[in-house]
C-alpha cells in the first residue's frame, strides 16, 4: 500500500510539474495544430541539467527546433544529486506518456535498458549510447558522435595558433567518451606540430561525474596549465568549461569550447578568448531523431552515426578567431573524411 501510494504520488506530482511548466516552465508547446501537434517530448538530462550552455543544452536546442517546425510539448526532467534516480526519470516519462523519451548522455546506458522493455510502445532514444547490437531493446536508438574527429581538427586549430608550443586539454570525467575528445586533440595538434607539449588532465575519477558541473575545479586546473607554459586550453568538461574561461581571461590565453558554440553564450570577456568550439551537433542529431518519430521512420535496435561526413561534429568560426586557418583546417577535414587519416580514439 506505501508503494502504490508513494507512485500515485510521484504520478501526480510528475502531472502537476508537466501542468505548471506548460504555463512557462520547462514544458513548452506550440499555439499551432499541425500533424504532429500532440507530440509529447521527454527529455531526461545529464548531469548539470539545463543551462549548461554545453552538452544539455544543445540537445534542449534539438527539442525546441523539432516542436517550431511540429508543434507539441516537452516535459524535462533532471536526475537528483547523486544521479541514483536515472532509471526513475525515464519511467515517470513513460508512464506519463511521454513518446519519444530522450535520454541524454552515456550515464543512461545500464537504466535505459531496463526500462525500455517495460514499455515497448514507447520509442526511446539515448544521446551518446550505443544500441547497436539491439541489447537494450528493439525500441531503443543510439545517437552517436565521432567525438574524435572534431577534436582533431580542434588540435589543428590549437597547434596552428599556440605561440608557446604548449595546449592543454581539460576533461570533465575519465570516460572511454571524454577520452575519445583527449585523443583526437592530441593527434590533431601532433599532425601539425609533432613535438608541441600537450598537458591533459581530468576533472574527477571514472565513476565520478562532479566533474561535469564544478567550475571552480576546471578553473584551477586550467589555471595550473597556463602556468605551465600553455597558451590555449581545450575543454571537454560540461559546465565545468565557464571555470576554464575565466582562467583564460585571468591568464591572457585563449579557449576552445565543446559540444555547442559557446562563444554565442559566453559573456564580452570570454568571448574574447574563446577562439573556437568543438561542435558537437547534439541539436541536429536529436531534431533529426524527432522529426523521423514523426514520419514513423525510426528504426530501433541501431545507431545513428554523426561525424565530418555528415556535419554532425565540426569546429565553430563566431568571432573570426580561425579565419586565416580554414584552409589548413579544411584539408584536414577531407583527409578524415577520405578515409586517408583515420583519428584514434583512446589517448
Amino acid at each position: 500500500m506505501k508503494a502504490a501510494a508513494l507512485l500515485l504520488a510521484g504520478s501526480m506530482a510528475l502531472a502537476a510539474c508537466a501542468s505548471d511548466e506548460s504555463e512557462g516552465g520547462s514544458a513548452s508547446g506550440s499555439g499551432e495544430s499541425s500533424a504532429s501537434g500532440d507530440l509529447k517530448i521527454g527529455l531526461a538530462f545529464d548531469t548539470g541539467g539545463r543551462g549548461d550552455k554545453s552538452f544539455n543544452d544543445s540537445a534542449v536546442a534539438g527539442v525546441e527546433a523539432a516542436i517550431d517546425e511540429l508543434g507539441g510539448e516537452v516535459q524535462e526532467l533532471s536526475p537528483n544529486d547523486d544521479a541514483s534516480n536515472r532509471a526513475e526519470l525515464l519511467t515517470q516519462l513513460a508512464e506519463a506518456g511521454y513518446n519519444p523519451v530522450i535520454a541524454v548522455g552515456f550515464n543512461y546506458d545500464e537504466v535505459i535498458g531496463e526500462v525500455a522493455p517495460d514499455f515497448p510502445d514507447t520509442t526511446f532514444a539515448q544521446v551518446d549510447g550505443s544500441n547497436a547490437d539491439g541489447a537494450k531493446g528493439d525500441n531503443v536508438t543510439g545517437l552517436l558522435f565521432a567525438e574524435e574527429q572534431g577534436s582533431f581538427l580542434a588540435g589543428v586549430a590549437a597547434a596552428s595558433k599556440t605561440t608557446t608550443n604548449n595546449v592543454g586539454f581539460v576533461g570533465g570525467v575519465e570516460s572511454p567518451l571524454i577520452e575519445k575528445f583527449e585523443a583526437g586533440f592530441i593527434a590533431g595538434a601532433k599532425a601539425v606540430t609533432p613535438d608541441i607539449t600537450v598537458q591533459a588532465q581530468y576533472l574527477s575519477p571514472a565513476g565520478d561525474f562532479s566533474g561535469f558541473g564544478d567550475p571552480q575545479k576546471g578553473k584551477l586546473v586550467a589555471q595550473g596549465m597556463y602556468q605551465a607554459g600553455a597558451d590555449i586550453v581545450f575543454h571537454a568538461a560540461g559546465g565545468s568549461g565557464v571555470g576554464v574561461f575565466e582562467a583564460a581571461v585571468e591568464a591572457g590565453g585563449r579557449a576552445i569550447g565543446v559540444d555547442s558554440d559557446q562563444y554565442q553564450t559566453a559573456p564580452a570577456d570570454q568571448q574574447a578568448v574563446i577562439m573556437t568550439s568543438m561542435l558537437k551537433r547534439v541539436d541536429n542529431a536529436v531534431q533529426t531523431f524527432i522529426t523521423d518519430f514523426s514520419e514513423g521512420s525510426v528504426e530501433g535496435g541501431s545507431d545513428v552515426i554523426n561525424d565530418l561526413s555528415t556535419d554532425g561534429v565540426g569546429l565553430s568560426t563566431s568571432g573570426g578567431f580561425i579565419d586565416d586557418i580554414q584552409s589548413t583546417i579544411d584539408d584536414y577535414k577531407q583527409q578524415i573524411v577520405d578515409g586517408e587519416i583515420e583519428v584514434p580514439t583512446t589517448p
